[in-house]
């Protein structure tokens, strides 16, 4: 009896191992893993002021982790999430035609949320992406991390008419996706990124011509617009040993009459006032809101933080984001605009809440139909 115990956990043991070394093999030779930056960039990262021992650092301390360990959490995610942690069935999508991206007026702001914090801001003229994770399907094993929600989204990669810029806050697989840049990248201008991403995207076949790599406080111009890089809290890394060996970072995108903020991810913190003492007020700031957790409590914000960062930002109007795609936490999937909307009301912050491929117009009436409560 015993002897067969023994043969039994030794051979259990042996697959667990080797199917270990099969991912990990996998997902380090796989493209998706992204490049290296080389040993000039990484000592030019050192003068940036956020470099340390080989890593990006945030403004002030932050832990990754703030309770609990790895493998609880992951217990946790796999067998103890909300029962409403995904919705019943795909979410109400509202198809989004390139040819009205097409019908545009300098004057107009609109800004279109794909699910999660992919969004198309039209500004100044200009078709700009913000992290543009435009597949069904994350990462390199894609059986081990989220799916998308829905098949289908507002629109397709391949039907997206040209882009003059995209906006990438740091290099998670939810955030930078390897699949919508090989699909995107021959139609759009340029790629804007926090330092280090660039040897992601040489991998991938953009040109390092079409490529800004920028620092917290750098900035860069297109017609009509300036793009300034700002700080964020949070952490990076696509692999098992790149951890932190890319910068991430929050955008503001400004015109002449009208200014937009996206936090990208991170976790609440003083940064959030000195973008809006610095850059604000603004008219539009599109705000992580979704993903939290009290283990992860200083790299993600909380429902009434994203609220509050949007009102230190000083923003008229609050789009929250980073939810409506992947079940990422424990939490609902929808309560995140739940307790934002809750938030807001309490502490008189507009809020606008599309649909999924729904534009919002600034200037117009502002979606706000609640959709997500008959979706349980």
């Amino acid at each position: 009896m015993r002897s067969s115990l023994k043969k039994f956990l030794v051979t259990t043991g042996g697959i667990l191992g080797t199917l270990l070394v099969a991912v990990v093999a996998f997902t380090n030779l796989s493209p998706q893993l992204g490049g290296t930056p080389t040993r000039p960039e990484k000592e030019a990262f050192a003068k940036s002021g956020h470099y340390k021992d080989g890593e990006f650092v945030n403004l002030i301390p932050t832990r990754e982790m703030t309770g609990g360990s790895t493998a609880s959490v992951m217990w946790k995610f796999l067998f103890h999430k909300s029962p409403q942690a995904a919705p019943p069935g795909p979410l109400p999508t509202r198809p989004l035609d390139s040819l009205a991206i097409l019908r545009k007026t300098p004057e107009l702001v609109r800004v279109t949320w794909f699910g999660h914090s992919a969004s198309l801001l039209e500004i100044a003229g200009q078709n700009i992406l913000l992290d543009p994770m435009l597949s069904v399907e994350m990462g390199p094993v894609s059986w081990a991390t989220p799916n998308r929600y829905n098949r289908e989204l507002a629109i397709t990669p391949e039907k997206l008419p040209y882009i003059a810029a995209v906006l990438i806050s740091h290099d998670h697989y939810d955030h930078l996706d390897y699949q919508t840049i090989k699909k995107i990248k021959d139609k759009v201008g340029q790629f804007y990124v926090p330092l280090g991403i660039a040897a992601h995207l040489r991998a991938w076949g953009v040109p390092r011509e079409r490529i800004t790599e920028m620092n917290w406080g750098d900035q860069a111009t297109l017609p009509g617009l300036l793009l300034h890089c700002t700080p964020s809290r949070h952490f990076s890394g696509r692999g098992l040993t790149n951890r932190n060996s890319t910068l991430w970072c929050s955008w503001v995108v400004q015109a002449p009459t009208k200014r937009v903020f996206y936090t990208g991810d991170g976790g609440y913190g003083p940064h959030f006032a000195a973008i809006g003492q610095q850059y604000g007020p603004f008219d539009l700031a599109i705000v992580e809101c979704g993903q939290y957790n009290d283990s992860w409590a200083e790299i993600h914000m909380k429902p009434e933080q994203s609220v509050q960062a949007a009102r230190d930002v000083r923003a008229a109007v609050m789009l929250p984001v980073h939810w409506g795609a992947f079940t990422e936490s424990l939490h609902a999937w929808n309560e995140p605009v739940t307790r934002a909307t809750a938030e807001a009301a309490r502490l008189g912050q507009v809020m606008t809440t599309p649909h999924l491929g729904e534009p919002v117009t600034l200037g117009d009436a502002l979606p706000n139909s609640r959709w997500w409560e008959g979706q349980l």
